[in-house]
This record gives structure tokens, C-alpha cells and sequence, in this order.
């Protein structure tokens, strides 16, 4: 295993799976290789490719577009309460759901 490069920085496949967003490695590796990630508004076809703290991805996740900006690399596939450290979330808050009528 690979440790994050000096500059911070970290395949982005890797992260991704760090981060939790997929399950295994390789199905962040087939997102990213089929074009659905985006770097800074700029779409990724290269697993490989390194991300740094600051970069913003934009990617689908089942059926929500997700937009986070990675604030560490990790160094590791930990717990959700660790992997939700690596990013800032940058997705718009959801539709309010309605206010339960009143019966009387």
C-alpha cells in the first residue's frame, strides 16, 4: 500500500473509497473511468488522477448528485464518523418536507 503523496494528495478512486461514498475501490475505479466524477468542474476519466484538500467533486451517488470539497486526504478506510472528516458537504439542502395537517 501507498501512502498519500508529500503534497497531500491522493488517487482520486482511492479517496472516494476512503471517503465512503462507494463500497469497494473498484466500483469508485468504474465511476470515475466511465466519466461520472468531476474535479473542479473538470470530468476525470483516470482513476489514478491525484486529488488534494480544496478540490471539489461532483458525482452521482444512487440517485443524488453529490458535491463535496475534500478537506484531508485520509489515510484510511475507517468508520463513517472518520470518513465523514475527509469532505465538507456542498450539496443544496434537500426539499423541506410538508408540515403534517392538522386533524381536528
Amino acid at each position: 500500500m501507498s501512502d498519500p503523496a508529500p503534497g497531500g494528495g491522493i488517487r482520486l478512486d482511492k479517496w472516494l473509497w476512503h471517503a465512503r461514498f462507494f463500497r469497494t475501490r473498484s466500483l469508485a475505479a468504474a465511476a470515475v473511468s466511465a466519466g461520472g466524477v468531476r474535479v473542479n468542474a473538470q470530468r476525470v476519466t483516470r482513476p489514478g488522477r491525484s486529488v488534494v484538500p480544496g478540490d471539489v467533486l461532483t458525482f452521482v451517488q444512487g440517485t443524488r448528485v453529490r458535491v463535496v470539497r475534500m478537506t484531508a486526504a485520509g489515510l484510511r478506510r475507517g468508520p463513517a464518523a472518520e470518513a465523514a472528516a475527509l469532505y465538507d458537504d456542498l450539496d443544496p439542502p434537500g426539499p423541506a418536507s410538508p408540515a403534517p395537517a392538522e386533524t381536528g
